[in-house]
């Protein structure tokens, strides 16, 4: 019998939290068999102090996103100082 993890998770203490942007806790979880890892931040109500974590989900198998890429320039005008696709040239 194997067992079925969909929709379960754990998080524990982030040992390595250097900074205070870092999360203060750190795990894993599968929902509809797609595994994310987990991140969260303690944080407190401003209306009545009450303490909660802020949680954030992202895909294991997320690949590397490649930086974006700028979007491609316009031609730069022709010798005479207009654009060759222009009907007029003045």
């Amino acid at each position: 019998m194997s067992y079925d993890n969909n929709m379960t998770g754990i998080i524990s203490k982030n040992e390595r939290k250097t900074t205070d942007k870092h999360p203060d806790i750190k795990g894993q979880c599968e929902i509809n068999g797609v595994q994310y890892w987990v991140d969260g931040w303690a944080k407190t109500r401003t209306s009545d102090g009450g303490k909660f974590y802020s949680l954030s989900f992202k895909p294991k198998d997320a690949a590397k996103a490649a930086p974006a890429k700028a979007p491609a320039k316009a031609p730069a005008p022709a010798a005479g100082g207009f654009d060759d696709a222009d009907d007029i040239p003045w």
